[in-house]
């Protein structure tokens, strides 16, 4: 069976679309026949020099090639801004389907020189932003009893990364709040996915050696593509994408040791092996999947459960 993947008549808002992962992003998604707001503050991937017009180079591209989009400059970060966002593809396309979270800045540093403000303004962009632009988000989805958010997170928040501490904490918050949204946006249709995409792009550029060369941003805007479509049923899953590899990261628990009465630091020592063995990794949907089978394990019937 072939599957074509067909985005005419939806709306998408891009965030950190003027360049790199975004701007791919947002150029796939037009491709596929959706209208896009092509948010870009114009920064340097520290989040300073605001004022370039990187957003309205990638609308000129997307018009070029027969599409729709519309420029945006607001800030993820501020509710006011978020909100903008939003109303920005509601007053020019008249609905909103699709929102990728994408946004982001780079101020790198070991933890012992981390400054505060690096700290702030990294969960500020990453992690705040993608939170608020969402939140402005589904008040229109929920209405319209559709919506397909792919929200960006990274393998340094989900496997950790030296020197990215800030980096890596916001990630690893996105990670977790897509899967809350999953939940709360089920029964509304609306969907929530997470990439942690592995390509070259001026905040990659210096990290990534030889590598880079085969790390073509425009080999991760498929999966997000497929993500934000009708065909994608998926909700609360995070995704490796890079060079043309493509996996599911999933977080999970082995089957560990039950300890029966009191329970000593020795012997968690003892049974150290029991406790780190996954061969039989459990996948949660939620936390409450993970009390469900605790209680079960414990032999304990809670209430509602069958």
């Amino acid at each position: 069976m072939t599957t074509t993947i067909d985005l005419a008549g939806r709306v998408a808002v891009v965030t950190g679309a003027g360049g790199g992962l975004g701007r791919s992003h947002a150029l796939a998604l037009a491709a596929r026949g959706a209208d896009v707001v092509v948010n870009d503050l114009g920064v340097a991937r520290d989040g300073s020099e605001a004022g370039q017009r990187a957003a309205d180079a990638v609308v000129v591209e997307i018009e070029a090639a027969g599409g729709r989009a519309v420029a945006n400059r607001d800030s993820v970060a501020d509710p006011v801004g978020a909100r903008a966002i939003v109303a920005a593809a509601v007053e020019r396309f008249g609905r909103l389907d699709i929102v990728v979270n994408n946004a982001g800045i780079l101020r790198d540093a070991t933890l012992h020189k981390l400054a505060v403000d690096d700290l702030d303004a990294v969960l500020a962009v990453h992690l705040r932003g993608t939170v608020l632009v969402s939140r402005a988000a589904l008040p229109v989805m929920r209405e319209q009893g559709y919506g397909r958010f792919v929200h960006t997170a990274s393998a340094a928040g989900l496997f950790g990364n030296f020197g990215q501490s800030n980096y890596g904490a916001a990630k690893a918050g996105i990670a977790g709040f897509s899967r809350t949204l999953a939940l709360e946006g089920a029964k509304h249709g609306i969907t929530s996915n997470a990439i942690a995409p592995m390509a070259q792009t001026r905040m990659t550029e210096e990290l990534l050696g030889p590598l880079a060369g085969r790390l073509d941003p425009e080999l991760v805007s498929p999966l997000v593509v497929f993500l934000c479509s009708d065909t994608c049923e998926l909700t609360g899953e995070t995704f490796t994408a890079g060079g043309g590899r493509y996996a599911r990261v999933v977080t999970g628990f082995g089957a560990g040791w039950l300890a029966e009465g009191k329970v000593t630091p020795d012997d968690i020592a003892d049974h150290l092996a029991d406790i780190r063995e996954i061969d039989d990794l459990v996948v949660p949907a939620s936390t409450t999947d993970e009390i469900l089978g605790l209680a079960e394990r414990l032999g304990i019937s809670l209430p509602g459960d069958s």
